[in-house]
């Protein structure tokens, strides 16, 4: 694959590590996840893709889905 072939998913350094640890059962179990992302080059581009496609579930960005709901809710005050 080269370098322009690359989405900002590949390089995430959530890449390869089992999916259930973004999607704990609550905010203390989202945690290690959130330590993933912390240490992730293109936790921005996850968190953008999660706000605008709402997802619905799990640890994107460094962000929980209450997290995102409280970020979202923040945006439309500012507008």
């Amino acid at each position: 694959m080269s370098l322009q072939e690359l989405k900002w998913w590949d390089l995430g350094a959530c890449r390869g590590l089992n999916e259930s640890l973004f999607y704990a059962d609550d905010d203390e179990g989202a945690e290690a996840a959130k330590a993933v992302c912390a240490r992730c080059h293109v936790q921005d581009s996850c968190l953008d893709h999660a706000l605008s496609f709402r997802e619905k579930a799990g640890v994107w960005g460094g962000a929980t889905e209450r997290d995102r709901r409280r970020m979202i809710r923040q945006r439309r005050r500012v507008s």
